[in-house]
């Protein structure tokens, strides 16, 4: 087993990297599929016959579905934990924020605890598909409890469903993401996955700051003029958690999307300013209070259990990203092992959300292996929309 938590060294890690990477790099789709038009994105200095971007360094930018649109409010339900009174306050904030059709708002009533039984999650998840029916294709979800059902993310059960063999060896590869990569922008419909995102903070005026930060996000990037918004690619010391540096893309501009993409060897950004995405790969990040995040900011770490937010256990969560000013984030709720699969890959991140794409969008379809992830922010910010 190769553990995240237990920085365990070996060639057999890297064995286990190298095919997690190519299992990445082989399920990425070449051509576009529903919502999307025939075209495809991709850049770099030249094409190499497969029609993969390269740059004289030798890293790549991948090719991904050119997508138009975006899920908006008109197709964003939201849940609300009545017994929950962060739940009720937040809900009710995101609802005037976002402007959700009261028919798109279903009030449940949950245990407040972190973590949801099957039985408990199956009644959740027949109450929220009898209220929603597929005319809704994500959700946002606001609590900050539950986060998890047994060993399964609350967002990745709900979307895919309960697997009872994945709580019985969680390091072992799980159930693909049809989505994953994806041109779709009808999860529900194409796929019947309902993609969530939990508006998770510490605190109810922190959950009010990350809901205005996602608000005042949408389509600020638009326009691509002015000062760029910096993408920071960041490889540490952990040279496990660091495992995503194998598919980080040429450093430079990317003009057209008005971006300068910067691939960072150090233990944390200091005194970074515009960054739009941070991805880095340790079980603490220093200097957050020093990086000036634009709104809709997307930024995790790669560690086992980011997305545990009730308890220490030694590793930073997603909490200190929102808490640092990001607008969305990612974390797993239990032990995944070092597949790259179980993470966001980073340039399909990034393409899709230059693209248009919302911050649950763009997320989801960076995860290949997603029932353990937990995504976490206001899934609508979209700086790119146009």
């Amino acid at each position: 087993m190769h553990r995240i938590g237990s920085f365990l060294p070996g060639a057999s890690v890297m064995a286990s990297v190298l095919l997690s990477l190519v299992c990445v790099l082989a399920a990425l789709p070449t051509k576009a599929q529903t919502g999307a038009s025939d075209a495809s994105i991709s850049r770099g200095a030249s094409s190499s016959d497969d029609g993969v971007a390269v740059n004289p360094g030798g890293r790549r930018w991948i090719t991904v579905p050119a997508v138009w649109g975006r899920i908006t409010a008109a197709e964003l339900g939201l849940v609300i934990n009545l017994d929950d009174p962060y739940s009720v306050e937040v809900g009710e904030y995101y609802i005037r924020a976002r402007k959700i059709p009261a028919s798109q708002v279903l009030r449940v009533r949950l245990p407040v605890k972190a973590t949801l039984d099957r039985q408990e999650f199956q009644a959740l998840r027949r109450e929220i598909d009898g209220f929603f029916g597929t005319r809704t294709q994500g959700l946002a979800l606001a609590w900050r409890q539950p986060q998890a059902v047994e060993c399964h993310s609350i967002t990745g059960a709900l979307a895919l469903g309960f697997d009872p063999s994945l709580c019985e060896k969680t390091c072992s590869p799980s159930k693909p993401s049809r989505y994953f990569g994806s041109s779709s922008l009808h999860p529900m419909r194409d796929f019947g996955m309902r993609l969530g995102m939990l508006l998770a903070a510490p605190d109810v005026a922190q959950a009010k700051a990350l809901i205005n930060r996602g608000v005042q996000s949408d389509g600020s990037l638009s326009q691509r003029t002015g000062a760029p918004a910096h993408v920071h690619f960041v490889s540490t010391s952990d040279s496990l958690r660091s495992v995503r540096r194998q598919l980080f893309p040429p450093a430079g501009p990317a003009s057209e999307f008005g971006i300068e993409v910067h691939l960072d060897q150090t233990e944390a950004l200091r005194n970074a300013d515009r960054v739009l995405i941070y991805l880095t790969g340790r079980a603490q990040v220093d200097g957050l209070e020093t990086v000036r995040f634009l709104p809709g900011a997307l930024a995790d770490h790669l560690t086992s259990f980011g997305g545990i937010l009730d308890k220490a256990h030694g590793q930073m969560t997603v909490m200190s990203w929102i808490q640092a000013g990001a607008t969305a984030s990612h974390g797993t709720v239990s032990e995944p092992c070092a597949h790259l699969q179980k993470f966001p890959h980073p340039q399909l991140l990034l393409l899709f959300y230059a693209q248009g794409a919302s911050a649950m969008e763009a997320y989801w379809k960076s995860v290949a292996w997603p029932r353990q992830s937990l995504f976490v922010g206001e899934p609508l910010a979209a700086p790119f929309a146009r």
